[in-house]
């Protein structure tokens, strides 16, 4: 039995206690649990994804990374870069459930653990420390923990905010620890730009025109000046800058949106083939939904075309839908804002986002009755997908449509 530290529990006296967070981060997680699984893989240049052609790379072994593989990179070049790579298929139920485990491991050392995705997760284990010893000492024992019962690496940054432990865990890679030393500025201000949460290849081109390289660059910068060129961001950045970072862990953090894509192994030009991927892309939003018990108000489609170039469209509904029909109706009626059809389509998403629990809104295009009928079917459809597997139910339409898509998300 493991005492857990409470969010309660974080003050001493009448001071509270200096934050001590843990950002653990599964060491290339797809293909290390694919090389757990198949042991001949064992270093061996793993690469996880879709269609050796036409998919992209979800994850891929260091052993892979080696030769410039990368995540999101498409799967052809990245064969071209290792011809020996061994390519793997996205197998997510596995995935989620080595997660739900590894996420159980982090719950025995504190209640205040905020995910970020199946392999990533904050943990705050300031209280901890009375019956754990230190942040390495519980950093040690967490990836302890993993190694000895899941038989997989994970890397723990240690430091006392979320940005400079996301920073640490970075350094700690692959399989390691780092703890983000008294002296902030010794760690901090000789990184490149890069490394600051929201600067993406946009921002940084910016600021390198300001002839600025790193956070040292940064701090000389005033907070004026920063604010008048890039708003809201340019306060952040000083703040990030300053290795300030005030945001607290939240155990609870609710979900923004839910979606899932669909990248098919042959472009499609007709429209019916379209719809007949949009339902399945709808049923599976649907029942994500179900299981957390929420509705949205604002549907997104996303149509990549065989060139590349990417299109969305977007429409909000005021009082919220949850089921599939209705997310098809509407998916539909945005479909026919593009040029589906008329160009060739390589990639249909669906997402719901301004999402909120179900007894909130009333739902689109049915009366309650309705509503409940839908409601009791799904349920059931549910039922018999959580005990046969995802292949155990489907619409007849969506028979054999699975077979041709590729990477889902």
């Amino acid at each position: 039995m493991y005492p857990v530290c409470r969010q309660g529990d974080i003050m001493s006296g009448t001071q509270p206690e200096k934050r001590i967070i843990l950002h653990l981060d599964m060491d290339a997680f797809y293909a290390s649990v694919e090389q757990l699984d198949s042991p001949e893989l064992k270093g061996q240049p793993v690469v996880v994804g879709g269609h050796r052609s036409r998919g992209v790379v979800c994850a891929c072994s260091y052993e892979a990374r080696t030769f410039g593989i990368h995540s999101a990179m498409p799967m052809s070049r990245a064969l071209r870069l290792c011809p020996q790579a061994i390519v793997q298929p996205v197998r997510m139920a596995r995935y989620q459930e080595i997660s739900r485990q590894v996420f159980d491991i982090f719950g025995r050392y504190t209640d205040l653990v905020e995910p970020l995705s199946v392999d990533e997760a904050f943990l705050d284990v300031t209280a901890s420390r009375r019956l754990f010893g230190e942040g390495w000492d519980i950093a040690e024992k967490i990836r302890r923990d993993v190694r000895d019962e899941l038989g997989l690496p994970i890397s723990a940054g240690i430091a006392p905010n979320k940005f400079l432990a996301k920073l640490a865990s970075e350094q700690a890679k692959p399989d390691g620890v780092f703890q983000v030393p008294e002296r902030v500025d010794d760690f901090l201000l000789s990184l490149p730009l890069k490394r600051l949460w929201g600067v993406g290849p946009v921002l940084l081109k910016s600021l390198q025109k300001m002839g600025l390289r790193t956070v040292a660059d940064l701090r000389h910068m005033d907070r004026a000046d920063m604010e008048r060129c890039f708003g809201q961001a340019g306060e952040r950045l000083i703040q990030l800058a300053h290795g300030e970072d005030e945001r607290p862990v939240e155990p609870q953090r609710s979900l923004k949106s839910i979606g899932h894509e669909d990248t098919f192994d042959q472009d499609i030009f007709e429209r019916e083939t379209m719809h007949v991927a949009l339902l399945d892309l709808v049923e599976r939003v649907a029942a994500r939904l179900r299981k957390h018990g929420l509705i949205g108000t604002t549907l997104t489609l996303k149509v990549k075309y065989a060139d590349f170039s990417t299109v969305t469209r977007s429409r909000s509904v005021a009082d919220g839908i949850c089921h599939a029909r209705d997310m098809l109706h509407l998916a539909k009626q945005l479909l026919e804002k593009t040029e589906a059809g008329k160009k060739p389509v390589r990639l249909l998403g669906v997402s719901l986002a301004n999402l909120m629990d179900a007894d909130s809104g009333q739902g689109l295009l049915f009366d309650e009755d309705r509503r409940n009928q839908l409601k009791g079917l799904e349920q059931a459809m549910d039922h018999v997908r959580e005990r046969y597997g995802e292949k155990g139910l489907c619409r007849a339409t969506l028979v054999g449509h699975r077979r041709r898509s590729l990477t889902r998300e």
